[in-house]
């Protein structure tokens, strides 16, 4: 039986595992899941249809899937998930999606710090990182792995490539790619993530791949499309090389230069 304590309430159509744990003055409504081994700490509010995976940590005063903040929002039952071993730090807030069926997404073993907000129809993926206060418009896609530093804002739509750091303070309104070190204001590329890329186990080669691809883009200039076919032509065929290769060219808000 979930352990909740006497000041909480939820309602009795929520479905929580066995193991959960519900901290005081927490408030849960009736379409909510949580799985097992969660830990509510005290004052979390989650409403909504919201699903919280298992092994997760949720700190006071976080609000998890209440209603969309887009004024767009018809009714209906959009939602929220929330996948495995992800921490929520205090007043963590994570709106739920704007259509009806939707669902706004939080990946697997995601660390978001204190006063972060995520946005209606996001969606992070695995092992993302949010430092304290930074924050999400809506429909931004946060790849796996991605370090987003505190007081950062993300326009609406933009995409933060995989393994990618962004330094604190910086504001983003264009497509941040993967692998790939940014910062300032206005933001700019640094270079790639070095010690990010060695640190998850990417080889040498692949690293040294990377770096001529950054070299093309941002110290020739080239034209995404030019930099592509010449990444084509001259670089090794790794995953990480072709992943890059496809999120520069699938940009739609553009890459930032």
């Amino acid at each position: 039986m979930a352990q909740i304590d006497s000041r909480a309430v939820v309602d009795p159509a929520a479905r929580l595992a066995e193991d959960v744990v519900v901290g005081p003055f927490c408030v849960i409504g009736p379409e909510v899941e949580i799985g097992a081994g969660t830990v509510l700490k005290s004052h979390v509010n989650v409403d909504g249809r919201t699903k919280i995976g298992a092994r997760c940590t949720v700190w006071p005063f976080a609000s998890i899937g209440t209603q969309t903040q887009d004024l767009k929002y018809r009714g209906g039952s959009p939602g929220v998930s929330i996948g495995d071993d992800t921490t929520l730090r205090e007043y963590v807030t994570v709106n739920a999606a704007t259509d009806d069926g939707d669902d706004t997404i939080v990946g697997n073993k995601c660390h978001i710090m204190a006063y972060c907000h995520v946005a209606h129809d996001c969606v992070l993926g695995d092992e993302v990182i949010m430092a304290n206060a930074a924050t999400l418009a809506g429909h931004v896609i946060v790849e796996n792995q991605a370090i987003i530093g505190g007081l950062v804002g993300v326009h609406q739509f933009v995409r933060v490539g995989r393994l990618s750091i962004t330094g604190g303070c910086a504001k983003i309104v264009q497509d941040v790619p993967p692998f790939m070190t940014a910062d300032g204001n206005p933001l700019a590329i640094r270079g790639i993530n070095k010690i990010g890329l060695e640190r998850r186990g990417i080889s040498p080669e692949t690293i040294r791949a990377l770096k001529e691809a950054y070299r093309l883009l941002y110290r020739r200039k080239l034209g995404v499309k030019d930099m592509v076919e010449e990444m084509r032509a001259s670089l090794p065929d790794a995953p990480e090389i072709n992943h890059l290769e496809t999120f520069l060219t699938s940009s739609e808000r553009g890459v930032t230069r």
